[in-house]
């Protein structure tokens, strides 16, 4: 078996002290999930532009990052040949748009750290880290990524 990394992008967007998360399903703990809008970076795509186009599908946000919050790599327990490495946003919220979201998405909510701390959902420990890093200050010029014109 090839081992093969998940290259995933996020984006953290405050608005009045609350965070622009989405609720969605999970198939293994049949439990919903609060996740950043996040998703693979497709074929072709750069990460900001994965970022925009993820928040979009995922919440209707059109969205603008502004700042890379960070790098971060996490490894389920449970599936420890699976890695995840996430390159975290920021971003500000610029328009929604009513539209369909993202099949297994359920919504997208506004929450403070503390309401999604209680709610003990998290989809993984980087949800709250971002956030948490967010809060702290944490950010990195966008140019910080260098992105090779695709041929």
């Amino acid at each position: 078996m090839t081992w093969q990394p998940h290259v995933t992008v996020a984006v953290v967007v405050e608005r009045d002290g609350k965070f622009l998360l989405v609720e969605e399903e999970t198939l293994s703990s049949h439990v919903d999930v609060y996740n950043q809008p996040a998703g693979h970076v497709e074929q072709g795509e750069t990460l900001i532009v994965a970022a925009k186009r993820e928040a979009l599908e995922e919440t209707g946000w059109e969205v603008e990052p502004t700042h890379l919050l960070g790098v971060y790599t996490y490894t389920p327990p449970n599936s420890p040949d699976m890695s995840y490495y996430r390159f975290c946003f920021i971003a500000k919220a610029i328009h929604h748009y009513e539209r369909p979201l993202d099949e297994g998405i359920i919504r997208a909510v506004w929450l403070t750290l503390d309401e999604l701390i209680a709610t003990e959902r998290a989809r993984s420990p980087l949800v709250i880290q971002c956030i948490r890093d967010y809060l702290k200050g944490q950010a990195y010029p966008l140019a910080l990524i260098y992105e090779h014109p695709i041929a």
